[in-house]
């Protein structure tokens, strides 16, 4: 990968993960998009998950500090995150393993697979702490059934902006090809 289509990438997921800070309904975000872009587009092995981690800590700090700010003063993380983070590292790393060259079929199916690793990770993850479900394998069923609602903006989030972050880039490359050809 050279510099400019580093710099590009990583702009584009930092821009995605930025996008959070805007208004939107619940879970639908361009976080689990960002993630399988960048798992997917960055060639290095560290970066691939570093950067879409990066851009999540980044909007966090900010949504953490300002939006949802703590009574307890400066909040590095919040409680739970560290699910969320797996999640997203998880997707990074699989990313590469489903989008092998960027088309339509590979893309909603990385989309779909970034959507049932968030929701499953995430959820996994509420109900571990046994704050708010039993720690039964019919707390863990519950933790699930509750959660479903919300899968619904996950997978249209995840697909929207898989289809603008591939989409984008690919079309980014295909003039760019264009132009050192000329």
């Amino acid at each position: 990968m050279n510099r400019g289509n580093l710099i590009f990438v990583s702009s584009l997921v930092l821009i995605a993960g930025l996008s959070r800070l805007l208004p939107h309904p619940p879970n639908f975000t361009a976080l689990g998009a960002m993630a399988l872009f960048g798992g997917a587009a960055l060639s290095n092995k560290f970066l691939r998950i570093l950067m879409p981690l990066a851009a999540l800590f980044v909007s966090d700090l900010v949504l953490n500090n300002t939006v949802y700010g703590s009574h307890e003063g400066f909040q590095l993380f919040y409680p739970g995150a560290v699910w969320t983070y797996l999640a997203f590292t998880l997707i990074a790393i699989v990313a590469p393993m489903i989008i092998k060259k960027i088309n339509v079929g590979s893309v909603l199916k990385g989309s779909l697979a970034t959507s049932l690793i968030f929701f499953i990770v995430s959820n996994f993850g509420a109900w571990s702490t046994g704050v708010l479900y039993p720690l039964t394998a019919e707390g863990l069923n519950t933790a699930y059934v509750a959660a479903i609602p919300f899968f619904g903006n996950t997978l249209v989030g995840d697909l929207l902006c898989s289809a603008v972050l591939f989409g984008g880039y690919y079309l980014v490359e295909m003039k760019f090809q264009k132009l050192v050809k000329a």
